[in-house]
């Protein structure tokens, strides 16, 4: 589990490092991703619908042509800034294929062992009980919103319409409350017990072995290929 954390990080800045004024690179990287897809047996149908948390991100990289200055291009009858479009690419490629990196470690990871991944890669010891109880209460918070969303249905709300916009902000600023107020109450439920600021180790994931030499060298091949592609990319620049 520490080595696909460790080839996530690489292939992710390795995606970054690129030069978003070229274009054939991007094509490697998700012919890598897909190769992993295809060998782990990851369904595109569970990725795709997955993939829509860039949405917000899109939408702004769709506005840059239009709001960037300098040199202009015209492209169906509409005039776009050169700098702009190749923003807009570069957001677009790289959130889209650290997106799909990201979801493939999901998809292939239980999100139990995150933490002793971590713990294991020299991380400090004060994120990890943070994490822990982030991915223990997610779940929770999910479960809450669905009940909130289900009780201003029931009272005649409709999300779609504009005028619904304040009271949508209103029961956003009453989940962050409801959070805040949640984590203290654990909190003090844990001090209360005899929290030390350490999470216990979990049975089962605490006595997992650590990845063998052979492992690394085989887990971290898409990680190495992201990471030439990078460096052919920058030496044909």
């Amino acid at each position: 589990m520490e080595v696909k954390l460790v080839c996530l990080v690489v292939f992710v800045f390795a995606v970054v490092a690129t030069p978003r004024e070229m274009f054939w690179p991007y094509a490697g990287f998700a012919i890598i991703v897909f190769v992993v897809w295809r060998l782990a047996d990851v369904p595109v149908r569970w990725i795709a619908p997955r993939m829509l948390i860039e949405a917000p991100f899109v939408v702004l990289a769709v506005l840059l042509p239009f709001a960037e200055g300098g040199q202009r291009v015209e492209i169906a009858g509409l005039s776009m800034s050169l700098a702009g479009l190749y923003a807009a690419w570069g957001i677009v490629i790289k959130g889209t294929l650290g997106v799909a990196a990201s979801l493939t470690f999901a998809a292939t990871t239980p999100a139990r062992e995150l933490p002793l991944a971590l713990s294991r890669l020299g991380v400090p010891a004060t994120i990890t009980p943070v994490i822990v109880m982030m991915l223990r209460y997610i779940d929770v918070l999910s479960a809450e919103v669905r009940r909130m969303q289900v009780a201003r249905l029931a009272r005649g709300d409709s999300p779609r319409m504009i005028h619904q916009a304040g009271a949508i902000a209103k029961g956003v600023g009453s989940m962050f409350l409801r959070s805040y107020e949640r984590g203290e109450r654990v909190h003090l439920a844990m001090m209360s017990r005899g929290f030390t600021g350490v999470i216990p180790e979990m049975p089962g994931v605490a006595t997992a072995t650590r990845a063998t030499r052979a492992q690394w060298l085989v887990v971290v091949m898409p990680a190495a290929a992201a990471v030439m592609v990078a460096a052919a990319a920058w030496s044909l620049r």
